[in-house]
């Protein structure tokens, strides 16, 4: 994996060291062929990109109906971190952003017997100016809006929940640390 700790050593000195989740869940055929169909990526950075109190969220195609996020996606082997960062930002909302915080470092693991998937997700704090919010990448992102921190704790939590899918409520628990992390300071 090379998002490794030296990677993300200079991000905890700048960004601050932010709060730990370990996860752990039983995930589907279908989930268990979402987290492996790129056996070399394990891992994936979330953006809580706001917009004074607006939250950048997107949809994929694939998610079900009222299903909304905020984006993310992986870092590319040999891309500096925070210039992969910016690109998915760009690739998933439009929004040219400027990280404030390392929120959450999760660690999960994914099983489907009888295997298990590791699995590392970052969580960062990111602020735009940009008020025009749409996704560049049209095949991975079908569409992107503002919404809320109250709208992600509330109403697209339950809806996350409401899908009985193990990777909505590995979500959910990174939303929920990250929210936590947010009120804390």
């Amino acid at each position: 994996m090379h998002v490794t700790d030296a990677v993300l050593e200079p991000l905890r000195r700048q960004y601050g060291e932010p709060a730990l989740l370990e996860w752990e869940g039983e995930i589907s055929e279908y989930e268990h062929g979402l987290a492996t169909y790129n056996p070399k990526r394990m891992h994936d950075v979330t953006f809580f990109i706001l917009n004074g109190e607006r939250l950048a969220l997107i949809r994929k195609p694939q998610f079900e109906p009222g299903v909304w996020r905020p984006p993310g996606g992986g870092i590319k082997a040999g891309e500096d971190f925070e210039t992969g960062v910016r690109r998915e930002a760009l690739e998933e909302t439009g929004l040219e952003i400027e990280l404030q915080r390392y929120l959450v470092a999760a660690d999960a693991r994914f099983l489907y017997e009888p295997l298990e998937v590791p699995w590392r997700t970052h969580v960062f704090l990111a602020t735009t100016n940009d008020e025009e919010i749409e996704p560049r990448d049209r095949e991975e992102i079908a569409a992107a809006r503002w919404g809320t921190l109250p709208e992600l704790a509330g109403p697209l939590r339950a809806r996350l929940l409401e899908t009985d899918r193990a990777f909505w409520r590995y979500r959910v628990a990174l939303h929920d640390a990250a929210l936590a992390a947010l009120d804390e300071r």
